[in-house]
């Protein structure tokens, strides 16, 4: 199963800094213990640096992400606050057929409301879906919607 692990990078930042990354290792973990057959693919650990990319540089990683966000099988999207590029790797999975499981407290943004198959508030909670195997059964249950034209997969949890 590959999973490509989104997140609030830049955020609302007007400069040319990160917010805290920390949430990456912490939420890889997770997804390898209790999903122990995913390849999880972490944006930032291949592009450290793309803040300072020039131009044509940062368009090719930014397009080709996108393009990634279609052809993996889950969208594993932290949103603790409005992520502009996180909502369009959202929607790229989604209107792909992907599954997409977003942590965010923002219930209520469209973005995370009608782009996610499911939606935990904080990572306490992911984590026990993720025991449980209610994430498991959800990404299942997605991909299978996915081969069966006309069929509306999304379901919320939280």
């Amino acid at each position: 199963m590959r999973v490509f692990q989104a997140g609030i990078m830049q955020g609302s930042h007007r400069g040319a800094i990160l917010h805290a990354q920390d949430y990456r290792g912490h939420l890889k973990q997770l997804v390898l213990r209790h999903l122990p057959q995913s390849e999880v693919y972490d944006p930032l650990a291949d592009h450290s640096d793309s803040v300072n990319y020039d131009e044509e540089t940062g368009r090719s990683v930014f397009y080709r992400h996108n393009r990634m966000c279609g052809e993996v099988d889950v969208v594993l999207a932290f949103v603790p606050e409005a992520s502009m590029g996180t909502a369009i790797e959202m929607w790229e999975a989604y209107r792909n057929g992907r599954a997409v499981i977003a942590i965010s407290p923002l219930e209520h943004n469209w973005s995370v409301k009608y782009c996610s198959h499911a939606v935990y508030p904080d990572v306490r909670s992911f984590e026990a879906a993720l025991t449980s195997g209610q994430i498991h059964q959800e990404i299942c249950r997605v991909l299978g919607a996915a081969d069966r034209p006309g069929t509306d997969s999304r379901r919320v949890v939280s």
